[in-house]
């Protein structure tokens, strides 16, 4: 599915739509047509840490850009309510909204990623195995706390 029909799927507005329809253009692919950064795939460059997504789903990074402009939305706003002296549970209240928002986007990188990034690294033995292990357990401490 074409980026933008996935950003009107999930119900984003036209500019975004439009931005993603952008960035699904400019996804790298590799001889199998995947797109890649990981290391598994030479010649391709990544990001200025050397390092990108081994796949991508377009229906989860539109879900996420449209998770990440409603909780810039919600930060906006509680930086209004914080300036108006505005009532503290109403404010907590709001910062745990943005939190639960946040988790959603984490879940559905974890998601991304055990579909991809883990996928491929599995698929070999020895080190490369063992150090997607480790981050793993690394990243499901992590969305835990």
């Amino acid at each position: 599915m074409a980026g933008a029909k996935v950003a009107q799927k999930v119900g984003m507005g036209s500019a975004r739509a439009a931005k993603v329809a952008r960035a699904a253009r400019a996804v790298r692919t590799n001889a199998e047509g995947s797109e890649c950064g990981c290391g598994a795939c030479p010649g391709v460059k990544g990001t200025s840490s050397g390092r990108k997504a081994a796949g991508v789903d377009a229906e989860i990074k539109a879900a996420n850009l449209k998770h990440l402009a409603r909780i810039e939305g919600q930060v906006r706003g509680i930086m209004r309510m914080i300036e108006d002296d505005r009532y503290c549970a109403d404010i907590i209240t709001q910062v745990s909204a943005v939190r639960e928002s946040l988790s959603a986007v984490g879940r559905n990188l974890m998601r991304n990623h055990l579909k991809h990034c883990a996928t491929r690294a599995m698929e070999h033995k020895g080190a490369e195995r063992d150090a997607m292990v480790e981050e793993l357990l690394g990243l499901v401490a992590k969305l835990g706390r």
